[in-house]
């Protein structure tokens, strides 16, 4: 069973739950009065804890009132939920709109195996201790039984904050937290993609006619793609600014290479999200102004999105993945990029090393490039390194990715997570 806020609004909370079942899964969600919604979801969700968690304090909001309609929304799906639950079952926590609602549940009775998985970075603690009530926070993720992060890094930064700023015991070879008489384990569960799911949309007509738009399209040149939410997180100002940079060092290829950013909008109620759509705007046309000539413009800029089967035959086509977050948890772009390359002719994923994904692609220096997303020279230097890379290295590293790719996927991510979970304490 999915339990969850259905997306929509209501006049007044009520904790109604609309109950419906698809391809054998239950699905119950609740509405949320505007109210909550402002507070909650576009206040202190995603305009205090998002930007915190992706390193960014100068857009952290601090508002004590969007706290309290964080906490409060929490305690309303717990009392919404906990009548769902029954003996035996696995409750499964996610990502950072939930960190306290296993403490709520837990106060309603719930005695079951919780877990909880952030799919966002976790800040170090010098810059989380910034948060207002940080303490009762993190205090409330302890009643799950198993918490999970992207990788060792943000594991790490949750440890150390748990032993610095809260005094608990915490064993860093087990990930096991001993705190007030109750004992929380830790780990790294790196997500990975439907592979098989994957694999199966580049077999449809709608791929392969992706694919040949797509061609036909770049008239010749060396495609260079990215694609991502409409999100500060993503570095796509700073993309831009580095491609810039490649133009302004190499203008005579300018008739060699374009770039295709797609970035649907996301969470347009939010202030800063309308900031960077405008400056990414406003960037691409300054560069195209530049660099455009009668037949051909060496940026299009695409603000809506495609369907997985659409974007395969992008990804096929194009023979560079640009993957350059500021921050970020993972990044399945990164990987969707590989499963969808030629293996005859794959293509070159250039990729930050700020993003989770990086741990798994670098494959020590022979996978993914990896760039600093903040420096223009860095973006423009390894676009030249890819747009240069001989057949024979693509395939090379192409190959030492693919098997992490394929492997590391999301099933194997669900089946280790829910193993630890379901395991007795012992086991854990």
């Amino acid at each position: 069973m999915w339990f969850g806020w259905s997306g929509q609004e209501c006049d007044a909370f009520t904790g109604d739950i609309d109950l419906r079942q698809h391809d054998g899964v239950t699905t119950a969600t609740v509405d949320l009065p505007q109210q909550d919604i402002d507070e909650y979801y576009n206040g202190y969700a995603n305009s205090t804890l998002w930007p915190l968690f992706h390193y960014r304090l100068d857009l952290t909001e601090y508002e004590s009132e969007t706290g309290k309609g964080y906490e409060r929304v929490n305690e309303r799906l717990a009392n919404s939920v906990a009548p769902l639950i029954e003996d035996g079952d696995l409750v499964w926590v996610h990502d950072y709109h939930l960190l306290p609602l296993g403490d709520r549940l837990r106060a309603h009775g719930i005695g079951n195996r919780i877990g909880f998985f952030l799919h966002t970075p976790w800040p170090p603690t010098r810059l989380f201790v910034s948060l207002p009530y940080h303490e009762r926070l993190v205090r409330t993720m302890l009643a799950y039984d198993l918490i999970g992060f992207q990788t060792n890094e943000w594991l790490e930064s949750f440890l150390h904050y748990c032993r610095k700023e809260l005094g608990a015991e915490v064993d860093e070879e087990t990930g096991r937290i001993v705190f007030e008489d109750r004992e929380t384990v830790a780990r790294a569960y790196p997500i990975g993609i439907d592979y098989e799911h994957v694999m199966a949309q580049g077999e449809t007509g709608e791929a392969r006619q992706a694919e040949q738009r797509f061609v036909a399209s770049t008239r010749r040149r060396t495609a260079m793609i990215g694609v991502d939410r409409l999100d500060y997180s993503k570095g796509l100002p700073e993309r831009i600014d580095g491609i810039g940079r490649f133009f302004d060092k190499y203008p005579d290829r300018v008739r060699d290479l374009v770039f295709v950013q797609i970035a649907p909008p996301s969470r347009e109620d939010v202030e800063s999200y309308q900031r960077i759509r405008t400056t990414l705007e406003q960037k691409t046309g300054q560069i195209n102004g530049a660099r455009s000539e009668v037949d051909l413009v060496p940026i299009r800029y695409v603000n809506k999105g495609h369907s997985l089967a659409e974007l395969f035959g992008f990804y096929r086509a194009a023979k560079i993945g640009l993957v350059t977050p500021l921050r970020d948890g993972m990044n399945l772009v990164a990987k969707e990029y590989v499963a969808a390359q030629d293996p005859e002719d794959p293509g070159v994923l250039v990729l930050s090393r700020f993003a989770g994904a990086a741990q798994q692609l670098d494959c020590d220096g022979e996978g993914a490039v990896l760039v600093n997303p903040h420096s223009p020279d860095d973006l423009a230097h390894a676009i030249r390194t890819a747009l240069d890379m001989p057949l024979e290295e693509r395939r090379s590293r192409w190959q030492a990715m693919i098997a992490t790719v394929r492997d590391d996927n999301v099933q194997r991510w669900t089946e280790n997570f829910v193993s630890d979970m379901q395991g007795s304490e012992d086991a854990l």
